[in-house]
């Protein structure tokens, strides 16, 4: 069987650089220890987890594909995180020519019901792992095997505790070019774990009083990060007329579910490009009843929400990408958040100090203005010029 061409996958629609690549060795020894196991199921029984680019989920159906000989009708089931890496997959698919072989799906039972063969990158969060991992030992075919890897500078001992959890047994395999894999077997469904899913917790100091709930890889969890936070302390002066407001990159969903709450006449949007702060932000918002009024959206920095269209944008950018400080994201926020105001209205955005978004905010959205400051954070609330209207004489 000729070997898969890895040279061929590329991250876009994500960075492309000589020096970044859409596969890594994680990848490659998932693979290499899962191919026995992949010899003998079929597609419908396989699933893969967090596949950034789609390397692992284009590696195995080529493989099942050159195995039987010909192309199959069933398709592996395949959950990813950010719609980025979604995206990678489908234009890598169009580029090795596997359409149908595969299906994207939430992180659902329904993802890995009866599955036999699970190829898995670990996350680095632990509350990820144990809702991944609990899911499978639930829902998974009893005699399911699990091929969970990466870069060994990301895994911990810690991992195997909570897999210990959820499987009776945990083969850890040799490293190869500083990769490793573990081979988990002998699943043990605990009883309701569905029920620990997302989790929950009531914050009394934040008014009216706020339930936050969090699946396993949301940012922060159940708790609030302390910029949200510091932003909190100001929420009702921002633009109090709003009739129209966006929480950009929301993560749980806690500032556009007590936007909602505080201000019973607002339309918020809840939007974000991470499935799991998706199901998140929605599960805040119906915890705290107003489900309703609080629209939750999965997409790519606010992509779907019409030029002009709100009064108000709330924005807590990330800066980090994994380990390292990378604030493309946060300007590419800033940004989107121009194109969603409406002329005159403002985007509230808090950040660490040392960052010093303002620049990009003047020069993006328009005149910026300090709200308050502590010794870690900044808020600005930055002002959406109305376009200039050429004159004829």
């Amino acid at each position: 069987m000729a070997e898969f061409e890895w040279g061929r996958l590329r991250r876009w629609p994500d960075t492309e650089a000589d020096n970044l690549f859409a596969s890594d060795a994680a990848d490659r020894l998932i693979l290499d220890t899962a191919a026995s196991a992949l010899g003998q199921v079929q597609p419908d029984e396989v699933v893969v987890v967090g596949d950034t680019y789609g390397a692992l989920t284009l590696a195995a159906a080529d493989r099942m594909r050159g195995a039987a000989g010909a192309r199959v009708a069933a398709r592996i089931r395949v959950h990813q995180d950010a719609l980025v890496s979604e995206r990678a997959l489908a234009a890598n698919v169009e580029r090795f020519r596997l359409q149908d072989s595969y299906m994207s799906l939430d992180l659902h039972p329904d993802l890995v019901r009866g599955a036999r063969v699970v190829l898995l990158r670990l996350p680095k969060s632990l509350d990820e792992l144990d809702e991944i991992a609990g899911m499978l030992a639930a829902h998974a075919d009893p005699a399911v095997s699990v091929f969970a890897g990466g870069m060994q500078k990301h895994l911990t001992p810690a991992m195997n505790d909570v897999l210990a959890r959820h499987f009776g047994r945990i083969d850890i395999g040799l490293g190869r070019q500083k990769a490793r894999v573990l081979t988990i077997t002998e699943p043990r469904p605990a009883p309701n774990t569905a029920a620990e899913w997302p989790r929950r917790e009531f914050h009394a100091d934040i008014a009216p009083g706020l339930w936050v709930c969090a699946h396993g890889g949301a940012f922060a969890g159940t708790r609030i990060d302390i910029g949200t936070r510091f932003l909190f302390e100001h929420l009702d002066e921002a633009v109090p007329a709003a009739g129209t407001a966006v929480d950009l990159a929301c993560g749980t969903g806690s500032l556009a579910t007590a936007l909602a709450l505080r201000r019973p006449a607002v339309h918020v949007i809840a939007s974000d490009q991470s499935a799991v702060a998706v199901a998140s932000a929605r599960a805040t918002a119906e915890a705290n009843g107003v489900g309703g009024r609080v629209e939750v959206r999965r997409e790519d920095a606010g992509e779907g929400i019409p030029d002009g269209w709100a009064d108000l944008v709330l924005l807590n950018p990330p800066f980090h990408n994994g380990a390292a400080l990378d604030l493309r994201v946060g300007r590419m926020l800033v940004a989107a958040a121009a194109r969603i105001l409406a002329p005159g209205g403002e985007l509230w955005t808090v950040y660490n100090s040392h960052l010093d978004y303002r620049p990009a905010l003047r020069k993006l959205v328009g005149p910026t203005r300090q709200v308050d400051r502590n010794r870690k954070f900044t808020i600005t609330a930055s002002t959406r010029a109305a376009p200039r209207v050429s004159s004829l004489s």
